[in-house]
């Protein structure tokens, strides 16, 4: 085949020389429009799973490049005056133009032609190639060319960061944090080879523009960046090698995604995207080498299955783009989590959080890393830390005991651990009576260790509910019923209980959900439809739901009394906790979000008028409940359509709801309109939680997709949440939090007497297990090794 590489980084270079040695007969030349042997750019991370791949394919390649690493283990931040290390993390550096020039010289042994200085603005001007390979970078002229075919989503971040280097050596790879009088400035600092370092050094656009970065010269920025790190830089200067670019070296991260990633163009010629060409990857991570190389790995590979001759081409792109693009996401969204959190950690988390737990922050800050795999990396660093977290959480034994299983007082109520069981639908309750089955129900879910156990929905009145099987609190035998449920609790289990109050709206009158989610009630003369209200008018589903009327002022009163009333009778009933619905579209969420409130009056239009009434409902049941008792709010975090709620706005709603005398803020999202179009992915909804905790400045639960110890851990012990609320694994699972003890080997947690002759033999199981099976890889990555 007649193969043309545009672009000589990386992925280029790469695909060429294992093209070259898959068949020598293969006529690929690679176009760069550089010198020869000279490139821009300080050094490049990949993991040590990266390099056994590079052996597998071409060993005179990876053993040439691990010549000249630099490999470390720890990662160390500089923080408030703190310098805190963790090891076992597995980094290898290199100089960018080092390694090109290695992959440059294996070209040239192994016959591919390299022509430099050579500018390409098209594809169409190598008409005889049989593939093309677009590896021309984030500014692809080719990708632009063919933005229909391709279709490129690039999002252009907002911080800035300026690529510099140092004549210094770091024996960890170093994140330092310095505060301005602007906002908060941090450097990305790793050793790349054996007496230079990258420092990359990053902050919000605001900051930058505060300090005037904006209209300095690239010697002025690298001077203002040398103040700032004087003391890790230790005397040594900053270096720049952009001189090359025009005005000043401060760039914005571009993240691309494309749809499609090859085509044919009209000389008949296959033309595919590699590297970041096709996609990148923040550098919060350091997987953009690592796409690239193995972008030209994978391509190599699918012409070794399906024929590297010319007719094979189409359905060797087509199997191609379907290998790597959900890896690829998945490297992706990771990076994406750890770009963040870069960008938001000066108003999110510098300030608020002491340096333990912003280390602890830091290192999870993908999401790819969680409690367990730190535990893999550095054992003795976690442990230090639960013992620090444990002793702030006053837990009665520091030793040994996992954020999850620390205590939590809100106001007189102290909780045993962090795990509630979310309100869960349970459409069992007759004439809105909880019954034996609630009896047993959140009766057996308190014996399984959860410090909390929250009863669904309750309804203040009939028409409040969503189905006829929803539980109401708005007549004596509701309330003597819940009342037997609370005492059961109290007597049998050390767990406490909530009660959740909240009001259909235009969702109620709908069918129990096992026969048919939000569908309205079949005319029936026993399960008759009642009259909706919403804060506007409007159907959950349209063309399906009943039409909801625009709910009065004398209505609205109506409803905020009944409310108090059934407040008064989770009093009665001996509730620990109360809860306000004010998510999933309900009639509360539906004053909240602009997607369901279009009225005039005072309650519409604006955040401040559209959170008045469920502000004027939750002040009047919190002067009712008592107040050493605590409340929370459930709120839609995120409507998840153009137009509706988004985490900006929750953050203000939160607010709202803290100065009203709210404790938590139970975070959950969308269920406003059947428009949304949620990102889902475990724990999905914990930014939500994180965000508001930090902003607002409240506590908050976390909730959704969170189904596993080492979740709940690693929400806890980054300050992400103050509570885990478990749905589904509860309902699988009444004894969930017993079962994840036992599953992460901690044995202090005690079981209800009557089961505890089972507790030995759970745990005696689970620590087999871990003997036979080691995980060697957490989500994919080297447990020990795996970069982020």
């Amino acid at each position: 085949m007649r193969i043309v590489c545009i672009g000589g980084g990386p992925a280029g270079l790469y695909f060429a020389l294992l093209m070259k040695r898959l068949d020598p007969r293969h006529q690929i030349t690679v176009v760069e429009r550089n010198r020869p042997y000279d490139t821009f750019g300080w050094g490049v991370v990949f993991s040590d799973a990266t390099m056994d791949t590079m052996r597998r394919w071409d060993l005179e390649t990876a053993e040439a490049i691990e010549q000249s690493f630099s490999h470390w283990d720890d990662i160390e931040l500089r923080f408030k005056g703190r310098r805190i290390r963790s090891g076992g993390h597995g980094f290898v550096g290199i100089g960018r133009k080092h390694l090109l020039n290695i992959l440059q010289a294996r070209c040239e042994a192994l016959g591919v032609e390299l022509r430099f200085e050579q500018d390409v603005d098209s594809d169409l001007e190598f008409p005889d190639a049989d593939l093309i390979i677009a590896s021309d970078g984030i500014n692809s002229k080719i990708r632009t060319a063919y933005a229909d075919t391709f279709k490129p989503d690039i999002v252009v971040r907002p911080n800035r960061f300026i690529w510099l280097g140092t004549p210094r050596r770091f024996e960890a790879f170093t994140f330092d944090f310095q505060r301005t009088e602007h906002g908060w400035f941090q450097a990305h600092i790793y050793q790349f080879d054996e007496k230079t370092s990258t420092c990359i050094v990053e902050c919000p656009e605001s900051v930058w523009r505060a300090h005037g970065l904006d209209t300095a010269s690239q010697e002025e920025s690298v001077a203002f960046c040398e103040r700032l790190f004087a003391e890790t830089l230790d005397g040594s200067p900053l270096l720049s090698n952009a001189r090359h670019q025009r005005g000043s070296a401060w760039l914005n991260f571009q993240r691309v995604v494309c749809e499609q990633w090859w085509l044919r163009n009209t000389n008949g010629s296959h033309v595919v995207l590699l590297g970041d060409a096709v996609h990148t990857a923040h550098f919060a991570i350091g997987s953009g080498t690592k796409l690239a190389l193995e972008d030209a790995v994978e391509l190599v590979r699918q012409f070794q299955r399906h024929g590297d001759t010319p007719e094979h081409i189409p359905e060797v792109l087509a199997a191609f783009q379907e290998a790597r693009r959900i890896e690829t996401l998945r490297i992706q969204n990771a990076a994406w989590n750890a770009m963040e959190w870069f960008e938001v950690c000066g108003s999110r988390y510098c300030d608020q959080l002491a340096p333990e737990q912003f280390m602890y922050s830091l290192l999870t800050r993908s999401q790819r890393i969680s409690h367990e795999n730190l535990r893999l990396r550095d054992r003795a660093w976690l442990e230090g830390y639960e013992r620090w977290f444990a002793e702030r959480a006053a837990a009665p034994d520091a030793v040994g005991t996992p954020p999850m299983f620390t205590p939590y007082t809100v106001r007189s109520v102290t909780l045993k651990n962090r795990v509630m069981v979310s309100p869960m639908a349970q459409y069992s309750a007759v004439d809105g009576i909880a019954g034996e089955f609630h009896l047993v129900h959140l009766g057996a879910r308190a014996l399984g260790g959860a410090a909390l156990v929250m009863a669904e929905m309750t309804c203040p009145s009939p028409e409040a509910r969503i189905t006829p099987g929803c539980p109401g609190l708005w007549n004596d035998r509701q309330e003597a019923a819940w009342r037997r449920i609370v005492n059961w609790v109290h007597d049998h289990t050390d767990a406490r209980i909530a009660v959740q109050l909240g009001h259909s709206g235009a969702k109620g009158s709908t069918r129990r959900g096992w026969d048919g989610t939000d569908l309205p009630l079949p005319e029936s003369a026993h399960e008759p439809n009642w009259p909706l209200v919403s804060a506007s008018p409007q159907a959950y589903l349209p063309g399906v739901s009943d039409m909801a009327r625009e709910i009065t002022r004398r209505e609205m009163t109506l409803v905020r009394d009944e409310f108090a009333a059934s407040t008064h009778r989770a009093i009665a009933a001996g509730f620990d906790w109360v809860e306000l619905h004010c998510a999933h579209g309900y009639l509360l969420s539906s004053f909240i979000s602009p997607l369901t409130n279009q009225r005039t009056d005072e309650y519409g239009g604006s955040l401040e008028n559209r959170l008045r009434y469920p502000l004027e409902v939750f002040t009047l049941m919190r002067s009712i409940w008592p107040q050493h008792l605590p409340m929370s709010v459930r709120i839609s975090a995120h409507d998840w359509v153009e137009g509706g709620i988004t985490p900006t706005e929750a953050v203000e709603i939160a607010r709202a709801f803290r100065d009203a005398g709210a404790d938590l803020i139970d975070c959950s999202s969308g269920q406003v309109s059947k428009r949304e179009r949620p990102t889902y992915g475990r724990m999905f909804q914990t930014p939500f939680a994180d965000r508001i905790r930090q902003e607002a400045g409240i506590d908050t639960i976390a909730v959704g997709a969170i189904s596993e110890a080492d979740h709940v851990n690693s929400i806890i012990a980054a300050g992400r949440a103050d509570l885990c609320a478990v749905a589904r694994p509860h309902l699988a699972n009444p004894a969930w939090t017993l079962t994840e003890a036992a599953r992460i080997g901690y044995t202090p947690i005690r079981w209800p007497k009557p089961y505890e002759r089972g507790k030995p033999q759970l745990e005696a199981g689970f620590a087999r297990a871990a003997t036979v099976i080691t995980p060697s890889s957490i989500d994919g990555f080297d447990a020990k090794r795996g970069n982020q």
